[in-house]
């Protein structure tokens, strides 16, 4: 049997909306609409954006969360150890957060990709000038 906590970290799907006015930058909660591209649920989208606020300022605080923080975390998400580590694993799947050094950290892989995706598709499938991106 595999431990929660040791699954592999996969890729993470994310919803992607075409129309104009369904733009994260168009939001008056951008934090939580990203969410709600990761996680079909409500609930786990609203204790994913409570997580990710959290690292965020335990990182700018200089005292990253630790990964030997999980209980303490669970209590604070109000959620279970599986509920936890799949979120989590969603995240770190997604390029958001970072576990490196027993640390969550957040992480600029998310929008790299999304920017190697973005300049595959304007320059070879389109065939535009990159400059013009």
């Amino acid at each position: 049997m595999s431990i929660v906590k040791n699954a592999p970290r996969t890729s993470t799907t994310i919803v992607i909306r075409s129309d104009a006015n369904a733009r994260i930058t168009h939001s008056r909660d951008p934090y939580y609409n990203l969410m709600r591209r990761l996680f079909q649920e409500e609930e786990t989208a609203v204790r994913g954006q409570r997580f990710l606020i959290m690292v965020e300022e335990r990182q700018k605080s200089g005292d990253p969360i630790k990964t030997s923080e999980w209980e303490k975390m669970l209590e604070e998400l109000e959620i279970g150890r599986a509920s936890f580590y799949a979120m989590r694993n969603k995240l770190l799947g997604a390029g958001l957060i970072s576990n490196r050094n027993g640390e969550y950290r957040l992480s600029g892989q998310f929008s790299k990709d999304l920017i190697d995706m973005a300049g595959w598709w304007w320059t070879a499938v389109l065939n535009e000038n990159p400059d013009s991106l």
